[in-house]
């Protein structure tokens, strides 16, 4: 059994955790278990089961072969943790490694890569279920959870009919399992955040199961799908999350739909071409010219094979192939010189179920010098809670005071029953473009975060010179009014420039200026008018794990009784 089964309530972590949002949490979580634990409740899951597996749906997101391999000869590797089975080969009698692995582990989230290994990956992946279900048929609270056990259906059902078809011993459980674990997720709808995973699964389990129960699970998908796209894809197709990974995500998904919709004989609905389009040009948007997508509010970095498969459709229409510069719903914006690309974040990080994955980086930006990335976020995702410095202010490409951050992630069990949500003072980030024509792009930009602490707002501006292909920054510290009496007069704040780990950084002469060199070859000068700069060692997230970079910091002292500015420019560097 997991060690992530405990619904005690937990030891307070915080000072400033939401006491009623974790008693109500913590409510919910009980009366589920008082009601699906009872002994009968396997009962109520009991129907007809599916005359067979009539369609095998085409997942296009792209296979880790690899980790097929590793799996294979017993050796695990989920978000970023590691697992040997070797001996009794049985991942589920130990305990997992961390939360996030058990949560990839019981999601079967390892089932395409080990599916990619032939006739031998099916026949370990058929074994490996058939551990899976003789413990876990019976309903537990980690892992039937609406984190979880969509996810499960839709691996399962993609490879259900190939798995019985190589190991046929395994139809009745696997039939059984998709069954009834389809029954108790269409009565879960405790958190927003997890409609559209429910929606997708019971419309696979539609397509993929034949009879009653196919039809069953179809017709629940297919109601509730059109809800669940409203709440979100927002006007402008930006993931209501804000993050472009679960935007790419619900893109896979819904070609998923439409691949299994097309071998079901089914019609698609309107509705699916339509959001389609519209997250396509939210994941363009977010992207770099390289292909590669954005870190920016709980996504890691995803290099361009991770992201081409779903832009790539043999009926897009024009609309879904349009770049936007400007995402009003999702407040990114994009500027671009000759060469110079920068995505910048103008907006606040969520605050309710769906900002479980948000990161607190105000007004933070990647740039990219033709097809080198040379400025990026850290990345960050749930898959790693252990990580938590990676979502606040001091990791992102933005100013910090004191080395402080504004909002904290909510961790430990409080984490769990929150959604590891962020807590902290609220705070809005206001914007303001403007375009001249044959010159370049403005971005302005200001957020009152600092205000409880230090009594400041934190304003940035952002300058494209399209003639010169430069950028140039400005961010100033201004006192507001109406602050308390009891803050510092003076604070000292640091600039973040976090560095693609590609990109390497040299001081100049002058002990001022930084060049910085793409993998490309070519260089740009990283100007600026602080009082010192110091080239730092950090890391980013890619494919679960950190990777080394350098880190670039302006460092001041900042008046808390009057403005401070601080201007730099990023230019191409001569020959």
């Amino acid at each position: 059994m997991q060690a992530y089964e405990s619904t005690a309530i937990p030891e307070l972590n915080a000072v400033q955790t939401p006491w009623a949002q974790v008693i109500l949490a913590w409510i919910k979580n009980q009366t589920g278990a008082e009601l699906f634990g009872m002994p009968g409740y396997r009962l109520t899951l009991k129907g007809g089961l599916p005359e067979g597996f009539i369609t095998a749906p085409h997942d296009v997101r792209p296979v880790n072969s690899q980790l097929g391999k590793a799996i294979l000869a017993g050796r695990f590797t989920l978000a970023g943790a590691r697992m040997s089975v070797q001996g009794s080969g049985d991942p589920w009698n130990r305990p997992s490694p961390s939360r996030a692995f058990a949560v990839e582990l019981h999601r079967f989230s390892w089932l395409p890569a080990l599916m990619s290994q032939g006739d031998n990956g099916a026949r370990e992946a058929g074994r490996l279920f058939s551990l899976w279900h003789k413990t876990f048929c019976r309903w537990t609270p980690f892992s039937w959870s609406e984190e979880i056990l969509p996810r499960r259906l839709i691996n399962l059902a993609i490879f259900a009919k190939r798995l019985v078809q190589v190991s046929p011993q395994y139809t009745g459980e696997i039939a059984q399992c998709l069954s009834e674990q389809g029954r108790h997720l269409s009565r879960l709808n405790n958190n927003p955040a997890w409609q559209g995973d429910k929606a997708v699964a019971l419309i696979i389990l539609g397509c993929v199961l034949s009879g009653k129960a196919g039809y069953g699970f179809l017709k629940q998908g297919q109601k509730l799908l059109p809800k669940a796209l409203k709440r979100l894809v927002l006007n402008d197709g930006s993931h209501v999350s804000r993050s472009p990974q679960q935007g790419l995500n619900l893109l896979y998904d819904l070609l998923l739909i439409e691949d299994a919709m097309n071998q079901r004989g089914l019609a698609t609905p309107e509705t699916l071409d339509t959001h389609v389009d519209q997250l396509s040009r939210f994941v363009r948007a977010l992207s770099h010219p390289d292909g590669s997508l954005c870190a920016f509010q709980g996504a890691e970095s995803l290099q361009p094979e991770e992201v081409l498969p779903a832009l790539v459709r043999n009926d897009v229409r024009p609309a879904a192939t349009e770049t936007p510069v400007q995402l009003d719903d999702g407040r990114f914006h994009r500027l671009s010189g000759r060469s110079l690309v920068v995505i910048a974040d103008a907006g606040e990080p969520r605050a309710d179920d769906y900002g479980y994955a948000a990161c607190d980086h105000p007004m933070a930006f990647e740039v990219s010098g033709g097809r080198d990335k040379l400025m990026v976020l850290p990345g960050w995702s749930p898959k790693q809670t252990d990580r938590q410095g990676f979502r606040i202010v001091p990791a992102g490409n933005t100013l910090t005071l004191a080395d402080t951050g504004i909002l904290t992630p909510i961790t430990g069990r409080f984490g769990e029953l929150l959604n590891f949500g962020l807590q902290g003072p609220r705070y809005k980030i206001r914007s303001r473009r403007v375009e001249a024509e044959d010159a370049g792009s403005l971005l302005e930009m200001e957020h009152d975060g600092w205000k409880t602490k230090f009594g400041l707002r934190h304003e940035r501006r952002l300058y494209i010179d399209a003639q010169r292909d430069e950028l140039r920054g400005e961010d100033r510290l201004t006192p507001q009014e109406g602050t308390k009496q009891d803050v510092p007069m003076a604070a000292s704040f640091t600039i973040h420039f976090l560095l693609h780990p590609e990109v390497q950084a040299s001081m100049a002469r002058d002990k001022k200026s930084v060049l910085l060199r793409g993998p490309g070859g070519r260089g740009w000068w990283l100007r600026h008018d602080a009082k010192d700069v110091v080239i730092e060692d950090s890391h980013v997230f890619e494919h679960d794990v950190l990777r080394k970079t350098l880190l670039v910091s302006l460092k001041g002292v900042g008046r808390l009784d009057a403005p401070t500015r601080v201007r730099w420019k990023l230019s191409p560097a001569e020959a």
